[in-house]
């Protein structure tokens, strides 16, 4: 296996490993994926400001997000199917983000369920939750992560409806995967990820079946997925969840200014400035370029967080640079857990934390915490005019 140094090789060690439907539900996005490719290419046109003989001794790259320490300012983003990367993906991820010092977060449509996590790991975690229709269920999962020790609620609201995801379309996407003959040949080629898989029982959505009334097998679940998202959700609703969960509450999916005003004045821990990963609107702005702005409106009254296109220690800083409090990142993890499994998620984690410091450091900073947009050349960032 060759030298792995970048998060990019990671990416393409694990689309070797990945069967095609589940690689492709994690690196694309929706329609053309115009906002999907810019949430990359903007922060590549961010520059920083070389500075030298200044003193970079001793530092640190250690931040806080929402109260809880963290060894960088650096939470693992909720994925769905992450169990399908790699067999019990989203106990090896969970596992590897504890021993490292960061938060990981477990989506609603994970493959292994919260009571997994909480058995297998034995630390907090987050947990994301989606807006559904059925009430009932919402309170139940929110019952449960107080159960299985989850400290904060990560609330996304930028799914009341589903965006079209061409590739997932073509692919036939499901967990478990349809046994199709094309599905069936690619699968041959992927004799880790087969052996993994039978080696496990966590095949489909382990926070759902058991959980509803009626939804037994994949047929029925899809079924119920498909009626779930509730497009009416308004902030009412937020409140709602605030005081049915009553702990930490992060809003994620904030990417306008009058949006990010409402989600501070909501009573909202953190706010997270995201698109989705470019999988819900194409043609949104990438999310670095809002970062700026929605950070000058409210982040005197909450903390602004960062998720979409990060894939090194550098986006990170840049991040930091232009007023986030900390960052998500989602795909970069997921294509270690892909590639490695544990061992790649910590990879993935080594590789960011080892740019930010070198990074900050020949910047002429030693804490992170000190960051701000002085470390950027002027002219190459977007400013935070509303």
């Amino acid at each position: 296996m060759p030298l792995i140094t970048t998060i990019e090789d990671l990416r393409r060690l694990a689309q070797k490993r990945v069967p095609r439907m589940f690689y492709d539900y994690a690196d694309s996005g929706s329609w053309t994926e115009s906002t999907y490719r810019a949430n990359e290419s903007d922060f590549a046109r961010i520059q920083f400001r070389q500075r030298v003989a200044r003193n970079i001794d001793e530092r640190s790259i250690r931040a806080s997000m929402i109260g809880q320490d963290m060894a960088m300012p650096v939470a693992l983003a909720p994925t769905g199917l992450a169990g399908m990367q790699h067999a019990d993906g989203e106990i090896l991820t969970a596992r590897a983000a504890a021993a490292f010092g960061v938060r990981y977060t477990l989506s609603t449509m994970s493959i292994c369920s919260l009571e997994d996590i909480a058995a297998h790991v034995g630390q907090p975690f987050w947990f994301q939750l989606y807006v559904m229709r059925d009430r009932v269920f919402m309170q139940q999962l929110i019952e449960r992560a107080k159960a299985a020790g989850v400290d904060a609620l990560v609330l996304t609201l930028d799914l009341q409806i589903l965006g079209q995801r061409h590739k997932d379309l073509i692919n036939g996407l499901s967990a478990p995967p349809k046994l199709t003959v094309p599905n069936i040949l690619n699968m041959l080629t992927k004799p880790r990820w087969v052996a993994g898989m039978l080696g496990t029982k966590r095949h489909g959505f382990g926070n759902i079946v058991g959980h509803v009334k009626g939804v037994a097998d994949i047929t029925s679940l899809s079924s119920w997925i498909g009626q779930q998202f509730d497009p009416r959700l308004s902030w009412d609703d937020v409140e709602w969840i605030k005081q049915c969960w009553g702990g930490k509450l992060i809003i994620k999916g904030i990417l306008d200014v009058e949006d990010a005003r409402l989600a501070a004045n909501c009573g909202a821990d953190a706010l997270v400035v995201s698109n989705h990963g470019g999988r819900q609107l194409d043609g949104a702005p990438s999310s670095i370029s809002q970062l700026a702005a929605i950070a000058e409106a409210v982040g005197e009254q909450i903390e602004v967080w960062l998720d979409g296109g990060i894939r090194s220690g550098q986006d990170v800083l840049k991040a930091m640079a232009l007023g986030a409090k900390g960052t998500m990142i989602g795909r970069a993890h997921l294509y270690g857990l892909g590639a490695l499994g544990e061992v790649g998620v910590t990879k993935a984690l080594d590789i960011i934390a080892r740019e930010l410091d070198v990074s900050m450091a020949l910047c002429g900073y030693n804490d992170i915490r000190d960051v701000n947009r002085e470390i950027l050349l002027r002219g190459s960032f977007p400013t935070g005019v509303c």
